[in-house]
């Protein structure tokens, strides 16, 4: 858990910790959409709403892009009004985020302690909010929600991964965090982040 896991999914959003005051912010993942008519890139190029980007697929072709940041416009089926032909506001209702279809980690951030909102590209897992180092290695969490399951995980004696909700997550924990003695360490930093005691 040092590293980005290797399996899919990562939640389309994450916490993490506020680029401008540290504290825990909400991360989400920007959509993309591909523009279907070379006519249409000046529409979304204009855009106040959509960032244009172009991309390379894995053979070499470019395509072209329209992104969309709901973390800082609001869901898209109520925001995206005008469209040109051919594009419903749903196209970027959690369909094909950049981290997982297009091999980038960017989104947009938004703090309610500092009232920071801004695009953001993601570095996991340093941005991660629940962290704790041990031993030179860094135990993370998605969320509070898997924050608080790992922590529990942690403490039990059976550590059956598959009662809980997170079980997948739970299950990629290194060894190295669930002895004895690194669990309840590890267990009692959880607890003050949880509790917003950073």
């Amino acid at each position: 858990m040092t590293g980005p896991y290797e399996w899919n999914p990562m939640p389309h959003q994450l916490e993490v910790k506020c680029p401008a005051c540290q504290e825990k912010a909400q991360f989400e993942f920007a959509e993309v959409q591909k523009i279907i008519l070379k006519e249409d890139i000046d529409f979304f190029k204009s855009s106040k709403v959509f960032e244009y980007r172009k991309f390379q697929d894995s053979c070499g072709h470019y395509w072209h892009g329209a992104l969309y940041y709901a973390g800082l416009h609001g869901d898209p089926e109520i925001t995206l009004h005008t469209l040109p032909k051919g594009y419903t506001p749903s196209d970027w209702k959690h369909s094909a985020y950049l981290y997982r279809s297009h091999g980038l980690d960017i989104g947009s951030v938004r703090c309610d302690r500092c009232g920071f909102r801004g695009k953001h590209s993601l570095q996991w897992p340093e941005d991660a909010y629940f962290s704790v180092a041990y031993k030179n290695q860094l135990l993370w969490a998605f969320n509070q929600e898997s924050a608080q399951e790992l922590h529990d995980y942690l403490l039990s004696f059976q550590r059956e991964h598959l009662k809980y909700k997170w079980a997948a997550f739970l299950l990629h924990v290194p060894t190295v965090f669930k002895t004895r003695k690194a669990s309840w360490t590890i267990s009692k930093q959880l607890c003050g982040l949880i509790e917003g005691k950073r």
